[in-house]
Order: C-alpha cells, then structure tokens, then sequence
C-alpha cells in the first residue's frame, strides 16, 4: 500500500471556506483557534499520522491481539506508538484545560481525528473512547469523581471504555442484566458480562477506567432502569495509584474479519467478591449519560467511513497511476496506464466527490458542536444543536455506508490484485466493514432518524434545515456559471420535502410500513446533504477564483466534483424517496413465513 498523505488542500480549503473556522474561533473559550495553529496542529498531525502510525497499520493487522491467560497482549509497535501519542498531548486537542486539555474547538480536532483513523484506524480506537469518556464524566461525574479520575482520562495515562452490550441483551439495552449493589462503604458491587468491550483490557496504560451500564436492586424496567457506574481495572490506593485489582477479567477476546490490532473483549465482573464501582450522576439515568458518549462515539465513527475511504481513495488512485493494461478505448493507444480508462476513472472521480461531499458534511457538523457548546446567543446555540441532534444518525449511517462503498470500490480499481492481502486495501475493506455496525447499526441509526428526530417533533428541524438549503441554492441560482448545480438541488430538496410531508401523513397503522423505509430515509438524506455541501464548496471555490485566490486547478476540480455528483450521485435521492414511499409498504405486507 502507498504511504498515507492527509488531504491537506481539502482540509484546509473546508475549514476556511465552509466548515467556519474563523466564526468559530471568534467564540467565548475559542480564541486560541487561529490560522497559524490550527495549520501547525494539521502539519503536525500529519506528521504523526505518516511517520508513527501508518507504519505499524499493516503490522497490527498481521499480528493481532491475543490472550494469554487474563492478559490481552496487542502488537508489539502499539506501546512505542501510544506512548509518543500521550506524550504529544493529541488524546486532550479538543478537551478542557483544567483537566490537562488544550480546549480546542471540535472543528480543529476532527481533522487531526481523521487522520489517524486513515493512518491506523484499529490503534486510534484506543484513544477516542478516551475523549467519549471525557465528555460524559465533564457532565454527569461529580466534583470529587472529576478530580479523581478525569485528568487521568484527559492525558491518556489511564485508558478508558464503554461498557454496554450483554450476550443476550445486544443492541436492545433493556434487556441489560448487570447488576449493581450498594455496600455499607458508599460504593456499589457489580455482577455480570459485558461484549464487544473495544480495548476492554491491554497492558498499554497502568489503569483502565470502565463506564459500565447496571440495574440497582430497585431499577425499574427497560432502559430507564439503567444507572451507569466507574469501575476501575485497579482500584486506587490512598494516594490515588493504581493498587489492589478489582474483579473485573477479561475471559475472551473476539476474532475478527478486521481491526485485528484493536482487542475485542468480554469482560466478566464480580466473579468472586463483585467489582467496585462509583455510581456516576443521578440513579437510573445512565443511558442517558452514556448517551453523551455514544453521540461522540458515533461522530468519530462517521469520521472513520471518510477516513478509510480517503485512504482506500489514494491507494487506488496510486494504482491506476501506475498500472498500465489494455488500450485506450477512444484512441486505440496501447501501453496507458488504467485510469485512463473510462469506467476507472468513473469510479475514482466518485469516490473524490464523495469524499469531498463527506468531509465537508462532517467538519461543518464540527462546527455545529462547537458553536452549540459556545454560541452567547442561545437561540443560535439552540438551532445548531438540533442540527446536530437531527443529523448525527447521517453522520454515523450514511458516512460509514460510503466508506464501505468507496474500499470495496478500491478493490475494484485494484481488479484481482485488490482481492490479494498484500496490497493492503483488503485490510481497509475488512477494517471497514464493522463501522456501519458498531455504535449502532445503520438501521438503528436510520430508526433514530425517523421515529426520535422527525416524527417526534414533526419534522419542525428537518424543516428549518430544508429552508437553509433552499437558501443556498437561490443564491448559486444567480450565478450563470452554476446554476445548473442550484437546479440539481432545488430537484434534491423538492424529493426530500415531499418525502418528509408524506411521513408525516402516515397514521400510526403505518408503523410497520414507515420503519420499512427508514434506511432509504436515511440514505436519502444523506445524499442530499452531501449535494448540498458540494454546491456550498462549488460556490466558494468560485469566489475564491474570482479573487484571483487559491489554486485554480484544485478549484476547477472543486466545481466539477461537484458536478459530477448531480450527475452521478444525486439521482439516487429519488430511487431512495420511492423505497421509503413504496418498499416500506410492501415488505410491511410479507410475511414472514414466506422466507
């Protein structure tokens, strides 16, 4: 596989021009976000991402991780690696100074993120459930708790996990069954099994803090009966180190199709005596605790599709560069390399405009986060964050479904040396393969979508952001030069209007039919989204050509990716409109006997 290069010009040229960066940095406890460091943090990244991580990607891969006893042992370049990554300070790059962070705003550190999952996606894993931790302690732990444990958390020199999945619960969490028992001590004793537990144990760090989903002897039923817990590999002696191990073992570790260098356990507590843990916020509101969690959890996930996918994207580019075959199929001429070929260069081109669209989607959602965290003005504050609400299930499902798309695409550029390990993009397309599912499902992220963020509000946001995007397309209208790009979205909101007025017309004896099309809901959002953001860089690009700014060449490109996007891609939001119409209707009536 080619050496990984961050996408600099498109990061830059988003972050400038789109994603907002200099209104955000404009804001209350934002101020260190200038140009200057901003472009140092992204050069420095860079550097990381090519010359730590991305050597070691294939390393990890090959050796895996294994279980020795109770010990998971995970590659060998993994301590070297994670050690410069603490020592650099990148875990805390967008979390608060008081605890050890830098305070950075999200928009800055979603880039930095990006490249290291391109780099070595199975490493990165390790640190990001850090900053999930993080945010979730910084609003639910108590002042005591935040002083014990965060700075810890903050600086990487304690590891950090979500536990929430049980064998026979998976993904519906009121079947949870672990249970917590208050002690005469103040603490609580946990009992039960946790999978699918991401570094759920390593020896990287001297300490591994636990968030673990648990039932309190007077819970109520169903996932409001869940509390959530801190519970640490060690307990900490009086000094506040790592001293007596608490009962908390890992008994297996998965083995999976990818992410070979991220262990997969199941963590069993309270074989003997119970685990220790510290009841973190209110009784019985854990999952909405750990929901913070989990929306930073399924934003980095989103961020891993574009990540893959860009890395998938350079390797076949590489390729179709270097591999000459056939003749050219306009002029006759042998001895050409394949991306001159027609339908090579369609999937590359593509895979570029998707990229683009993605990426631009997800660093201007950064910005959302940043200006609802910040904003003085709570009306706007309040407006951002419920555009993040309506589309972190399109961040998280629609990201990771392209990613998956664009390195199984890879392989096809690659041909049968795609389907060879030795390449390197079957590694990327198995590595991909499990971020539409983790985090929640994409269906789950499309039933999200349908049921918590439109019906239940009935489509008031989806209704304010579908006005914003009429708003841009009027303006690019009036520039000749690209209106047709205005048409092709004025066409792509029209479907998504008339999707969204016949769902809120469906009566409640259309249930079944209605979480039928939920994924072509999904992905017919997230298309037009992405069109959107692609006519939004299409009309920057212009005004920065008319200003005689930036590089003309990457500028043109930036026009025509978005281009071919209304061409190619942007079609699909009407074949998506009628699937939610039409298939959600007719496999409400299947039966079930007839598979």
């Amino acid at each position: 596989m080619i050496d990984y290069q961050a996408p600099m010009r498109d990061m830059q040229f988003i972050l400038g021009e789109l994603a907002g960066l200099p209104d955000v940095a404009a804001l209350p406890h934002c101020e260190d976000a200038s140009p200057d460091l901003v472009a140092a943090i992204l050069e420095e990244a860079g550097k990381f991402a090519t010359g730590v991580l991305a050597p070691i990607n294939r390393q990890g891969d090959l050796e895996g991780c294994r279980l020795k006893g109770e010990r998971v042992i995970v590659p060998d370049a993994w301590q070297s690696a994670y050690d410069q990554f603490r020592e650099a300070g990148w875990l805390g790059l967008s979390l608060p100074p008081e605890f050890g962070g830098q305070g950075l705003p999200k928009l800055v550190s979603t880039p930095v993120w990006e490249m290291w999952f391109s780099s070595n996606m199975a490493f990165t894993m390790l640190p990001q459930l850090n900053v999930g931790q993080a945010e979730a302690l910084l609003i639910a732990a108590s002042e005591e708790q935040k002083a014990t444990w965060l700075a810890k958390i903050v600086s990487g020199e304690w590891a950090a996990t979500m536990n929430l999945t049980e064998p026979q619960a998976g993904s519906d969490l009121a079947a949870t069954r672990m249970r917590a028992e208050p002690t005469e001590e103040g603490d609580y004793r946990l009992y039960g099994q946790k999978i699918y537990i991401s570094y759920g144990e390593h020896e990287l760090t001297p300490n591994i803090v636990h968030l673990v989903l648990a039932r309190l002897p007077d819970a109520p039923e169903g996932v409001k009966g869940l509390s959530l817990f801190l519970v640490p590999k060690y307990r900490l002696d009086a000094d506040g180190n790592p001293g007596e191990k608490n009962d908390v073992h890992c008994i297996s570790i998965e083995h999976k199709m990818g992410i070979h260098g991220s262990p997969t356990c199941t963590l069993s507590f309270g074989d003997t005596e119970g685990a220790v843990g510290y009841l973190v916020g209110e009784p019985h509101q854990g999952l909405k605790i750990m929901f913070i969690m989990m929306n930073e959890a399924r934003f980095g996930v989103g961020v891993q599709g574009v990540a893959l996918g860009e890395r998938a994207y350079q390797s076949a580019l590489d390729y179709a560069q270097e591999r000459v075959q056939g003749r050219n199929i306009v002029s006759g001429e042998a001895g050409q390399p394949i991306l001159y070929h027609p339908d090579v260069k369609r999937m590359l081109v593509g895979m570029r405009a998707r990229l683009l669209a993605m990426r631009t989607f997800l660093y201007t959602a950064a910005g959302w986060f940043d200006i609802a965290h910040h904003h003085p003005d709570t009306e706007v504050a309040d407006k951002h964050r419920r555009y993040v609400d309506l589309l972190m299930p399109v961040a998280k499902g629609w990201c990771t479904e392209v990613g998956n798309e664009l390195c199984d695409e890879a392989i096809q550029v690659f041909g049968g040396m795609g389907f060879v390990e030795e390449t390197g993009v079957a590694q990327l397309f198995r590595d991909a393969r499990i971020i539409t599912i983790y985090e929640g499902t994409t269906g789950i992220q499309a039933n999200d979508l349908l049921g918590r963020k439109i019906l239940r509000e009935k489509g008031a946001t989806l209704h304010e952001l579908l006005d914003d995007m009429r708003a841009v397309a009027r303006v690019v209208r009036e520039d000749s030069r690209l209106a047709d790009l205005a048409v092709g979205l004025e066409e792509m909101l029209e479907g998504l209007a008339a999707t969204t007025g016949w769902l809120l017309a469906q009566g409640k004896e259309q249930t079944a039919a209605l979480y039928g099309g939920a994924v072509p809901l999904l992905y017919q959002l997230g298309t037009v989204v992405g069109g959107w953001q692609l006519v939004r860089a299409a009309q920057a690009a212009q005004r920065q050509l008319d200003h005689g700014e930036g590089d003309p060449d990457y500028l043109d490109s930036v026009i025509a990716l978005a281009r071919f996007y209304m061409a190619s891609v942007a079609p699909e939001a009407a074949s998506h409109a009628r699937a939610v119409r039409e298939g959600g209707q007719v496999l409400a009536q299947f039966p079930e006997t007839g598979l």
